[in-house]
């Protein structure tokens, strides 16, 4: 039983890790706003070492479409820049002597809706890790020799967990959508 336990734990414990991976797939969809996540992916060779950006610098956001990047080492601006450019975020830093200016360009209505509707089409793939989770939970509880009271108990509760999560997915983007239709 208690192995029941740690298995269902363990499960749980996956499917809040799928939804803490979609929001921060979430977080790097462009709404048009600025958004200091939207520099996560952004690598700097610095000094011949491929490097996160935002340890590297201080991101700001002094406008609703303006990020602005202060490196911690000037010298590199170069290597900065070049970063934001090869990250192929679709945005364009501008330099000057102490900081990069990025100007978030507005949303098109044909950019949201391609972006609405990719964004559902990924949560897809998020949604089939969850209910994987629940096929290895299932499969592992059958092939257990617990009694069969056990084992439907067992596999209602990781369908109600199962419901949660992707409950909690669809709400997530549906939230998501909302912001980014919004002009």
């Amino acid at each position: 039983m208690d192995n029941l336990d740690q298995l269902l734990k363990n499960s749980e414990k996956t499917m809040s890790q799928v939804v803490e991976s979609w929001d921060k797939n979430m977080a790097k969809i462009r709404t048009g706003k600025a958004n200091n996540s939207m520099l996560d992916s952004v690598i700097v060779n610095y000094y011949g070492t491929p490097t996160p950006l935002l340890q590297l610098a201080q991101v700001n956001t002094p406008e609703p479409n303006i990020i602005t990047v202060r490196p911690y080492d000037r010298q590199q601006m170069s290597e900065f820049v070049g970063g934001i450019n090869r990250a192929n975020l679709g945005l364009t830093p501008v330099a000057d002597a102490e900081i990069i200016r990025i100007t978030i360009p507005p949303l098109t209505e044909q950019v949201r809706k391609d972006s609405v509707k990719k964004m559902w089409k990924e949560l897809e793939n998020f949604k089939v890790h969850i209910r994987n989770e629940r096929r290895y939970f299932i499969d592992k509880v059958k092939k257990s020799d617990l009694s069969e009271d056990v084992v439907k108990e067992a596999e209602k509760h990781i369908q109600d967990l199962t419901n949660k999560y992707t409950k909690m997915l669809d709400n997530k983007t549906k939230d998501k959508e909302k912001t980014l239709m919004t002009i």
